[in-house]
C-alpha cells in the first residue's frame, strides 16, 4: 500500500489513503451498485448485450459499464462490473437471471453428495472473463481512480447455492446447518478456497482493493454466526492482505458482530444504515475505516432533503479520517441520476 499511495496522487489517492485511516483532503465517496440499472447508457449496454450474464462475460462490456458512473459522476473508486455468484456459475449450477425473480440456479445443491463433489474452479479458465475484465478496466481507468475488485463471502454464497436463488425463510440452509452441520462446514471450505483464488486472481489483474459481500450474514443467530459466517471472513482478510493489499468486509445486518468483525484483519468495515456512524465507530474502538452508511431510499427525498441526509451522515461519523462515504445498501434501479450527483457533490463540498 506504500508503494500505491505514493505512486498515487489527487482524487486517485484519497480512497486509499482513507481505508488506511490518513489524512484526505475530503472524505471519500463511491457508490454499491454505482453502475447497474438506473443509467440509461447501462440499459443501453445491457441491451446490447443480451442478457446479464453476456455482459459480464464480456471484458469489453464490462469495462464499458464499469466507466460510465466514473465518466459521469466524480467518484472515488470504481467497482469492477460482475455479479457474487460467478463462482457457483462456474462449479456448473446452471445461473440464469430471471426477470424480477433475480438469480436463479437450475442446480441447486441439496445433497451431501452434491458438496462433495463440488471443487474449486480455477479463475484463470473458467472464470477468466472476470481478471481479463478487471485488466481492461486498469487500462481504461488510466490511473483516475482506484478499481475494488469483489467477492460473495462464503456463507453468503452457500446461501445461493443451497436455497437455488434469493429466499426469504432460508429454511433449506438453515436445515442444513442444523440437521449436517459437517456437510455445510465442507461447503464452506470449497467456498472460501475458491473466493480466496479468485480474488488474488483480481488482485494479480489489477484490483487496487478487494472486498467481501457478507449479504447474508444478518440471517442468522449470534452462535451461528459466529462458527459459520465470521471465520471465513477472517480467514479470508488474514489470506488476500498480501502487499498490504487493502480488504473490505460488508457483512450486512450483523451489528452486533462488529467488534469481532473489525478484527478480522480487514481495513474496512461496510455498514447499513440500521446503524450509527458514530455508534459503530465506538464499538469498533476507531481500530478500522468504516464505509457508509446512508439509507438507499434517501435518493428519492428532494434534492435539499437529500443534502441534509448526507451531512447529518458525515456528522454522524465525527472527525478525522477512516470514513468512506457510501449507502447502506446497493442504489436503486428507479433512481433520478441526478440525485447521485447530488449525493456526490455534497460529500466532497461538506
Amino acid at each position: 500500500m506504500n508503494e500505491l499511495l505514493h505512486r498515487a496522487s489527487g482524487r486517485h489517492n484519497r480512497f486509499l489513503r482513507a481505508l488506511k485511516r490518513l489524512p484526505v483532503d475530503t472524505t471519500p465517496v463511491w457508490i454499491m451498485r454505482q453502475a447497474g440499472r438506473y443509467l440509461p447508457e447501462y440499459r443501453a449496454t445491457r441491451e446490447r448485450a443480451g442478457s446479464f450474464m453476456n455482459l459480464c462475460r464480456s471484458p469489453e462490456l464490462a469495462c464499458e459499464v464499469t466507466m460510465q458512473p466514473i465518466d459521469r459522476f466524480d467518484l472515488d473508486a470504481a467497482i469492477l462490473f460482475s455479479d457474487i455468484l460467478t463462482i457457483p456459475d462456474a462449479m456448473g449450477l446452471g445461473l440464469d437471471f430471471v426477470e424480477g425473480e433475480g438469480p436463479r440456479f437450475a442446480r441447486p445443491i441439496r445433497s451431501v453428495d452434491a458438496i462433495n463433489d463440488l471443487r474449486v474452479p480455477d479463475p484463470l479458465t473458467s472464470l477468466r472473463y472476470v481478471p481479463d475484465a478487471v485488466r481492461t478496466i486498469r487500462n481504461a481507468l488510466g490511473g483516475r481512480v482506484p478499481l475494488i475488485g469483489f467477492a460473495g463471502s462464503p456463507w453468503t454464497l452457500a446461501c445461493y447455492m443451497v436455497e437455488g436463488g434469493p429466499s426469504e425463510r432460508f429454511a433449506h440452509i438453515k436445515q442444513l446447518m442444523w440437521d449436517r452441520p459437517e456437510a455445510l462446514t465442507r461447503l464452506l471450505r470449497v467456498l472460501t478456497d475458491s473466493v480466496r483464488e479468485y480474488l488474488l486472481a483480481q488482485a494479480d489483474a489489477g484490483a487496487q482493493v478487494l472486498m467481501l459481500f457478507d449479504s447474508w450474514g444478518g440471517i442468522l443467530a449470534p452462535e451461528d454466526y459466529r462458527r459459520f459466517s465470521l471465520p471465513s471472513l477472517a480467514e479470508l482478510a488474514a489470506s488476500l492482505r498480501r502487499d498490504d493489499l487493502p480488504v473490505i468486509v460488508f457483512s450486512r445486518g450483523a451489528n452486533t458482530h462488529l467488534d469481532a468483525l473489525s478484527q478480522v484483519g480487514a481495513d474496512a468495515l461496510g455498514l447499513d444504515w440500521s446503524i450509527g456512524l458514530g455508534d459503530a465507530r465506538r464499538q469498533t474502538q476507531d481500530r478500522i475505516a468504516l464505509q457508509g452508511n446512508l439509507d438507499p431510499a434517501a435518493l428519492y427525498a428532494s434534492p435539499e432533503a437529500l443534502r441534509n441526509l448526507v451531512r447529518r451522515t458525515l456528522f454522524d461519523y465525527g472527525i478525522g479520517s477512516g470514513h468512506i462515504f457510501n449507502l447502506g445498501h446497493g442504489i436503486t434501479p428507479d433512481v433520478n441520476p441526478e440525485q447521485v450527483r447530488v449525493l456526490v457533490e455534497t460529500v466532497h463540498g461538506a
